[in-house]
């Protein structure tokens, strides 16, 4: 029978343990390794939060431009809601910015997929690379131009 770590039995104790160790300098009763895999996630979240905030701005985009006759005032508010959030993890995370443009591209390509089962039209309609750049993505008055 295998008897589960106390990461794994109990998350929440275990992180409250790991503090309590770190504040009163025990560094040598710390699980290191399992402790760096946690530091590691929390950034690898952050990044995954940027990537779907991104991919769910490109997609309301996308149905704007290419669906004019259904663009509503929800559409508009996701857009907005999406933009304000995407400047504050980027405020908050500044460093995320350097990867600003891999990432466009990253959830370019699932919005447009998204796009295509949302609107129900052809992948081939949605531009192949992202047709917006990254000063009119994050630009609150941008909206784009109606096909």
């Amino acid at each position: 029978m295998t008897t589960l770590s106390p990461h794994h039995q109990d998350f929440y104790s275990w992180t409250r343990q790991q503090s309590t160790l770190l504040k009163q300098h025990q560094f040598s009763e710390l699980d290191i390794m399992r402790l760096a895999e946690e530091v590691e996630d929390m950034g690898n979240h952050v990044y995954r939060q940027l990537t779907s905030r991104l991919e769910v701005l490109l997609m309301h985009l996308l149905k704007w431009q290419f669906q004019p006759a259904l663009q509503s005032k929800n559409w508009r508010l996701t857009i907005a809601e999406q933009r304000r959030r995407i400047v504050k993890l980027l405020r908050k995370n500044p460093s995320l910015t350097t990867e600003f443009v891999e990432t466009l591209a990253d959830a370019y390509e699932d919005a447009r997929h998204s796009a295509m089962l949302e609107t129900g039209l052809e992948l081939e309609n949605f531009p192949e690379v992202c047709p917006y750049c990254l000063e009119d993505v994050l630009n609150q008055e941008f909206y784009p131009a109606t096909k």
